[in-house]
């Protein structure tokens, strides 16, 4: 996890630049409205840390495809909980649940333990162990490998158990969000997992925060017109609009707060 010795400023410099790969000394020092030098000792330090990386002008994250699940977790953290409570509110008791991977399903999971008579499956033992123990869920966990940095099954495994159950809800991430609305992971056998999940519920959810807009993936998942619904932080930026059927996805705008829901589609409270 990132450490917690970090200060204010260096976190947000370290989430900036996970969410949009690159960030300059020059461009920092304006927001921050500090000297450059200031902005450099700490970079420094991220560095030192191995939590970013020195390049030309700025710095860039020292990775390869998905960050690595812990320093996922607290990204973007007050948006996927908002998420996650107005995802919550949408399923009622009694329901059966598919829930799959990622740190934003995970959320939806600790804003379910309230809930009664629910039915989960999922691949994710985060999930499982966010609502285990509570005797009002039942949970059914995916076998196969275990990934070891997620702590989740993908592929025919996780495939398997989703495609033995018809639930009435179906809980899903995703890597990115392309211009064209083609969804993206990063690696087949997350798509694979994830369709199986879509094709075989009543009503699928999916779940991502504004930054997934415009996020590189290599693995094609379908277009966003095949959920049913999609529960996001803001607004749907407006050069994806057009990516949206008329009626599919149903967007959900989750509501700080302290500002008023505004949506596209429906408001989350």
């Amino acid at each position: 996890m990132i450490p917690p010795t970090l200060d204010a400023r260096e976190r947000q410099i370290l989430e900036q630049v996970l969410r949009s790969g690159f960030a300059g000394i020059d461009d920092l020092a304006q927001r921050f409205d500090v000297t450059p030098q200031t902005i450099r000792r700490g970079v420094n330090r991220l560095c030192e840390q191995g939590l970013l990386r020195r390049v030309h002008g700025g710095v860039d994250s020292p990775r390869h495809g998905n960050l690595p699940y812990p320093r996922r977790q607290i990204l973007n953290l007050d948006a996927k909980r908002r998420i996650a409570n107005a995802v919550a509110a949408f399923i009622p008791d009694g329901a059966s649940v598919s829930i799959g991977i990622g740190t934003t399903p995970a959320q939806v999971a600790v804003a379910l333990r309230a809930h009664t008579r629910l039915r989960v499956i999922t691949n994710s033992l985060n999930v499982a162990t966010a609502l285990g123990g509570n005797p009002g869920i039942e949970v059914t966990i995916a076998g196969g490998p275990l990934r070891p940095t997620d702590l989740d099954v993908v592929g025919s495994g996780a495939v398997s158990c989703f495609s033995a159950f018809k639930t009435d809800f179906a809980v899903f991430g995703v890597g990115g969000i392309d211009r064209d609305g083609t969804l993206l992971d990063f690696d087949v056998a997350e798509v694979a997992t994830r369709q199986a999940m879509a094709d075989n519920c009543r009503t699928s959810l999916l779940v991502a925060d504004a930054s997934k807009f415009g996020r590189p993936a290599i693995a094609r998942g379908g277009p966003l017109g095949d959920a049913d619904h999609l529960f996001i932080d803001a607004p749907v930026p407006a050069d994806y609009l057009g990516a949206l059927d008329a009626d599919r996805p149903r967007v959900h705008v989750a509501a700080s707060a302290e500002t008023p829901a505004r949506q596209t589609g429906e408001s989350c409270s």
